[in-house]
């Protein structure tokens, strides 16, 4: 897989070795156990997987080379490059400036621009409406295009079997600025259609089987539909696509409760249920699945508690929290400067998104035991911050030659 060339500031030399190291040990990557590192009093698991994926390190870069090919240029990104408020607060302090929040929401009037300004694409994607904007006052959307290739992937995955007559079902979020891509993208070709979670895909169920009427659907799904759907017609054929950060167990299990929907209501097996619904399941995307996969792996861990490092608008990021707050008490912090003095963290409730402070987190226990993971947005550097915080915290001095030659 391709190299990037992520500035130094994004790096750990620690996480780099650790993840260096267990990529030799495992090459088909079919070990999903964590990393011990082991400081005596407090012992961190580090999960296998995680931090910057392949489509963050390529926006990263691309961000970052055109900033310096393009000095006393006016450069904008339509929307925060990634989900993390380093880089992103890095890019501003360079000059760049947001034309839009993550709602899509202007900040910047695009009347405002030029065709001498450069306008970056973040790695979520965009509309065709925006990049047609862009193109109308003769900037080229797409020069300096960011978006990751694996959103590109389902946006290509769903133009193919729109081509079959399906209609699209996209399981995301539907203000998530991936999600609006992806819908606009997946309209452009067959009438599409987005569900947040079982609930929706339950709903929609009901209008498939011809349970509910077309008035109950346009106020019930308002907004997440595409101009002219017909449920009569749009709902015999579909295949689901997904925003690459959600829960790839929740895609499936949407997918796969949707497909059964299809088989009864039309009387299908396995053999014939392609004549209602698409294949789709290699639009999950591998980041997603190999970091809530790790997860999984890292959950099996006896432990006292979980710290999960990330943005808090990061969708992927929010999931991983989901998954180790189910089992055990989880803190979801930005960086180190979240754990204060005196045992007290300052983080983040990502179901009322608040920020509260928890007096006496780390257990009085010996040793303590902590699970540790960061989305796909994190940069190593933050995770290794925290790390080091905590070894602080405990007094602890071993050097980190010391650790890496314990992994096996």
């Amino acid at each position: 897989m391709k190299k990037f060339n992520v500035p130094i500031i994004y790096r750990s030399p620690l996480i780099a070795a650790i993840k260096n190291k267990r990529k030799e040990l495992d090459k088909m990557k079919k070990d999903f156990s964590p990393t011990l590192l082991n400081f005596g009093p407090v012992q961190i698991y580090l999960a296998r997987h995680f931090g910057f994926c392949y489509g963050v390190e390529n926006a990263i870069e691309i961000a970052f080379r055109t900033i310096e090919e393009n000095p006393g240029k006016r450069i904008f990104l339509l929307s925060e490059m990634i989900h993390n408020p380093q880089v992103n607060a890095d890019l501003l302090e360079k000059g760049v400036q947001f034309l839009q929040d993550t709602h899509g929401k202007e900040v910047i009037p695009f009347e405002s621009l030029t065709k001498e300004d450069i306008v970056m694409i973040p790695a979520f994607g965009t509309t065709l409406a925006i990049e047609k904007k862009l193109e109308d006052i003769g900037i080229p959307a797409r020069k300096y295009d960011t978006t990751c290739p694996f959103v590109e992937k389902v946006w290509n995955r769903s133009e193919q079997i729109a081509r079959r007559n399906y209609t699209v079902v996209v399981h995301g979020k539907p203000t998530h600025e991936e999600t609006r891509a992806t819908f606009s993208h997946a309209s452009a070709h067959t009438p599409t259609i987005i569900v947040n979670n079982m609930s929706d895909a339950i709903a929609l169920s009901r209008y498939i089987k011809g349970e509910k009427t077309a008035d109950e659907f346009n106020s019930e799904f308002a907004g997440k539909f595409s101009a002219g759907f017909d449920i009569k017609k749009h709902l015999e054929r579909i295949g689901v696509v997904n925003q690459t950060t959600m829960l790839a167990s929740d895609t499936q299990e949407i997918s796969d409760f949707l497909k059964q929907v299809m088989q009864t209501t039309y009387t299908l097996d396995n053999d014939n249920i392609e004549e209602r619904f698409a294949d789709t399941r290699d639009t999950l995307c591998y980041a997603t699945n190999d970091n809530q996969t790790a997860v999984f792996g890292l959950l099996e861990r006896e432990a006292d508690l979980a710290i999960v490092v990330g943005g808090y608008n990061s969708s992927n990021t929010s999931h991983l929290v989901e998954l180790c707050e189910a089992k055990l008490p989880t803190y979801f912090i930005s960086d180190e400067e979240k754990i204060m003095d005196g045992n007290r963290i300052l983080h983040y409730n990502f179901h009322d998104k608040s920020e509260r402070i928890t007096d006496g987190f780390l257990p009085d226990k010996k040793p303590l035991k902590i699970l540790m993971t960061s989305g796909a947005s994190c940069p190593d550097a933050l995770v290794e911050g925290v790390i080091n915080k905590l070894k602080s915290i405990f007094a602890v001095d071993k050097p980190d030659s010391e650790l890496l030659a314990l992994i096996h």
